[in-house]
């Protein structure tokens, strides 16, 4: 029998020590190490270096357009960049009783009903409870297998036995390699765990799910290796008390990353969003300061989102700066530049900032309609409500210009805006458009005196 060692390992990071520690150095995280097993052989090597690969030439390896079903879903097609490819690992995380499972299970449904053999195995639910899950969606097929394990030895006969064309694993955190004396979840067996799943789909040629649960952060639990080792990573987003989802690629090694597809929850599960941009701005209320509509890009696609501003007096010595959806230091500093260029008296001032529908903002375009959202409601001036802006703003106050301005108009146009404020910038370029007036603005100062001609209701 081989020698037994010990080693400790950070939950957090997956830092490995020799010796406890209460603070992992790595991470810095408090109470995290715990204590693993290692089995050594007795010849004392390691894992054999020979291999049956040779070095080849970059110009003699050819290239071959991957091999793709459809998941009879566009919005998750669009995300995965056309369809789940054949072979891939795909990871998904969410926050807890977000909907992935009902996802998955839904995607396995589309995929059995093309004749493609689906292997759906959970290591938290019971058959009865995914049969009533299954039952509630009307999900009923015969090329949908269910198992409930999470031995990762049984789950791979399970595999060679019926080799599925996808392969879904309901949750990574909940299976274990009995080799491995750590518990479920650890880095250890999350990391090998994944590692074995990663080796089954590239060698059997099967298209893999597994979902990850995440951190009170909102970041994937277990080591951050998990990410890297996978083709595909998604995120699922949103309120458990809003009916609404977004679905984000953060990672993939075959579409765009950064892309989105917008999903509602209803009794029959989730359903595509088509029109994202007319969802969000359904309940958007009219004639009312601090409120206008920014042409945002996620991914490939063109969106039109509400950002709302509230700007009211403080009661207390240092004033309140609140933000929802876009980054809180973005907003404080783009106030301090209404200050400082503008002349806003916002030292005073409680702020708060929200973007409407749940959805999270991060490109430097929507910088100009928060400047606009904020100076709107600290003056109650109303933005004519077919108005529509886009910029990003510098800290001297100039209006700089942004990438894609034609799909953002068009996706303007389409949804009916009567005026479009950009960067003066990206006139230069654009294509006449008969529907809408285009106005180029150089500063912050331009951009305010066009849209805050409305009148007051202060």
């Amino acid at each position: 029998m081989g020698k037994i060692k010990t080693k400790y390992v950070c939950q957090e990071c997956g830092y490995i020590s020799l010796k406890w520690m209460g603070k992992c150095p790595e991470c810095h995280s408090w109470e995290s190490f715990v204590e693993e097993f290692v089995e050594k052989n007795k010849s004392g090597k390691g894992i054999s270096t020979a291999s049956s690969q040779k070095p080849v030439q970059l110009k003699n390896i050819k290239i071959e357009v991957e091999n793709r079903f459809s998941t009879s879903n566009g919005e998750l097609n669009r995300v995965l960049g056309g369809g789940i490819v054949i072979g891939s690992l795909v990871l998904v995380g969410g926050d807890p009783g977000i909907g992935k499972s009902t996802l998955l299970i839904q995607v396995a449904s589309n995929v059995g009903e093309k004749g493609l053999k689906v292997l759906y195995m959970s290591g938290e639910e019971s058959l009865k409870q995914i049969k009533m899950r299954a039952d509630r969606l009307n999900i009923d097929n015969e090329n949908l297998y269910i198992v409930s394990e999470n031995n990762l030895e049984y789950i791979s006969k399970y595999i060679e036995e019926i080799n599925p064309n996808l392969l879904i694993i309901d949750s990574i955190q909940t299976v274990y390699n009995p080799d491995i004396t750590s518990a479920p979840g650890s880095v250890s067996q999350v990391r090998e765990g994944t590692a074995m799943l990663m080796k089954l789909s590239k060698q059997l040629g099967i298209a893999t799910f597994i979902v990850g649960h995440v951190t009170k952060t909102g970041s994937i639990a277990g080591p951050k290796v998990l990410e890297h080792m996978v083709d595909t990573v998604l995120y699922f987003e949103g309120e458990k008390h809003n009916i609404y989802r977004v679905l984000r690629a953060v990672k993939n090694r075959f579409g765009s990353t950064n892309e989105i597809g917008i999903f509602e929850m209803t009794n029959n599960g989730l359903e595509e969003v088509l029109n994202p941009s007319h969802l969000f701005l359904a309940h958007r209320p009219k004639e009312v300061a601090g409120s206008v509509v920014v042409a945002s890009i996620e991914g490939t696609r063109p969106v039109l989102i509400e950002i709302q501003a509230l700007i009211s007096s403080t009661n207390f010595g240092t004033p309140r700066r609140m933000a929802t959806g876009i980054d809180y230091n973005r907003v404080v500093m783009l106030m301090a530049v209404l200050e400082k260029k503008i002349g806003l008296q916002l030292q005073a001032q409680d702020g708060y900032v929200n973007v409407v529908g749940g959805i999270q903002l991060s490109e430097p375009a929507v910088d100009l309609a928060i400047v606009a959202a904020i100076a709107s409601s600290f003056r109650s001036k109303v933005i004519d409500h077919q108005t529509i802006i886009f910029g990003e703003v510098g800290l001297t106050g100039e209006v700089r210009s942004v990438n894609h301005a034609e799909k953002r108009i068009n996706e303007a146009v389409k949804m009916g805006f009567k005026t479009c404020v950009i960067p003066k910038g990206n006139l230069s370029g654009l294509p006449k458009f008969n529907d809408i007036e285009i106005i180029g603005v150089e500063n912050v100062y331009e951009a305010l005196d066009i849209v805050l001609g409305g009148r007051s209701i202060g």
